[in-house]
């Protein structure tokens, strides 16, 4: 008679019991990793979006001798592309006085 080759039931469990620990201990870590890249974007579209109201207001500027009032429509095209527009807008900024301000979650 030949034996047959295999996994018991106790190699099996335990196995298992490896494979949820490791489980359990990479999860949180991939939703933290998850905040903390939304927050890095966050930041950045923030700060894109306030260096193209600047460079906006310093091309009208030596054009005009005036200070503008900025708008999303004005940045559109030559300072923003549209994606960008749509991504700030969805991450709730605003442009209130030629600056880049967050709207608060009423979360």
């Amino acid at each position: 008679m030949r034996k047959r080759q295999g996994f018991t039931l106790i190699e099996m469990t335990i196995v298992l019991f490896i494979i949820s620990l490791l489980v359990l201990i990479i999860l949180p870590n991939l939703n933290g990793q998850r905040q903390r890249a939304q927050g890095i974007h966050r930041g950045a579209m923030t700060t894109v979006v306030q260096g193209q109201v600047t460079a906006y207001i310093d091309d009208y500027v030596a054009e005009n001798h005036v200070i503008p009032d900025v708008t999303y429509a004005k940045l559109m095209g030559k300072y923003l592309t549209a994606d960008q527009v749509k991504s700030a807008r969805a991450e709730g900024l605003i442009i209130d006085k030629n600056e880049v301000k967050r709207v608060k979650d009423e979360k």
